[in-house]
C-alpha cells in the first residue's frame, strides 16, 4: 500500500514529529518505508529515527509512505494523522 501525504508540522519531519512517526511504525505489524514524494531516490526505513530525520523533509513538502504487512492500512492511517496534525510546542 502506498500513500502520499503533505507534512503539516512546522518542524517538518524532525524532532517531535519524527519521534512520534518512528514510535508509531514500531507499534504495528507492518514494514514501512518513507521518501520524498518528488524524489526518485530509494525510500528509507520508517522505523529508524536517523533515517527519517535524514530525509530533511520540511513543512509543506510531501512524502511517499509505503507499507507492507497485516497492519499496512492501519499504520498508514496513523502516520497520516501524525503528519497532517500541527504540533504545538509545550510551554517551558
Amino acid at each position: 500500500m502506498e500513500r502520499v501525504i503533505e507534512v503539516v508540522p512546522e518542524a517538518g519531519l524532525h524532532a517531535r514529529p519524527a519521534s512520534k512517526f518512528v514510535q508509531t511504525v514500531n507499534q504495528y505489524d507492518a514494514t514501512v518505508t518513507v521518501g520524498r514524494a518528488d524524489d526518485d531516490g530509494d525510500p528509507v526505513p520508517g522505523n529508524s529515527m536517523l533515517s527519517v530525520t535524514g530525509l530533511n523533509v520540511q513543512h509543506g513538502e510531501s512524502v511517499r509512505l509505503i507499507a507492507e504487512g497485516d497492519d499496512a492500512t492501519d499504520v498508514l492511517d496513523a502516520l497520516e494523522e501524525i503528519l497532517t496534525t500541527p504540533v504545538e510546542e509545550e510551554a517551558s
